[in-house]
């Protein structure tokens, strides 16, 4: 192999490295298991802020440039929960704090109440079946392409899902 083969062999490879990355990262996103870490689940709680636990199921590590929940009551959003960057060790755990925002964040908590005392088995006042939430995983394709993958789960199934007592790691 002479000198010109070596060299052009060096640079495939270190161009291909970023994006054999990206794409596993972008695996491990769609793999990523999530649940809330302080005790029981609740949409209030949420709104305050707090711990969300990652589980990392892929045999390497995986990085995220920013995890959000943003949750939707009859078509309007209600807020934004973020946890900014995220890298996780492989088939490993770890617990990252984020932060809600929202422009009425009055109106937010008190819905979120609501819900929280209907899934818990109280009476019915306004309509469950509207809350849904959107999960978004930021995972940049070498750093600087935007690729997103979202998440859907209608309030309860969500609420179920971050009160899961059990994560594969």
């Amino acid at each position: 192999m002479n000198r010109y083969s070596k060299i052009t062999l060096v640079a495939i490879i270190v161009i291909i490295i970023p994006f054999a990355y990206s794409i596993l990262n972008i695996f491990a996103a769609d793999q990523l298991q999530f649940r809330w870490s302080e005790g029981k689940f609740s949409f209030f709680e949420l709104s305050n802020g707090g711990d969300v636990e990652f589980c990392n199921t892929m045999p390497y590590w995986s990085s995220f440039k920013k995890f959000e929940i943003i949750t939707f009551y009859d078509m309007k959003q209600n807020g934004i929960f973020t946890v900014y960057p995220l890298t996780i060790n492989p088939a490993s755990t770890a617990v990252q704090k984020g932060v809600f925002t929202s422009e009425e964040f009055t109106a937010a908590q008190y819905l979120f109440m609501n819900l929280d005392f209907e899934f818990d088995g109280g009476d019915i006042r306004i309509d469950p079946n509207k809350l849904y939430v959107m999960v978004n995983i930021s995972t940049p394709i070498i750093g600087i392409i935007p690729y997103t993958t979202t998440l859907q789960y209608s309030g309860f199934e969500f609420s179920n899902l971050m009160n899961n007592e059990k994560l594969s790691c």
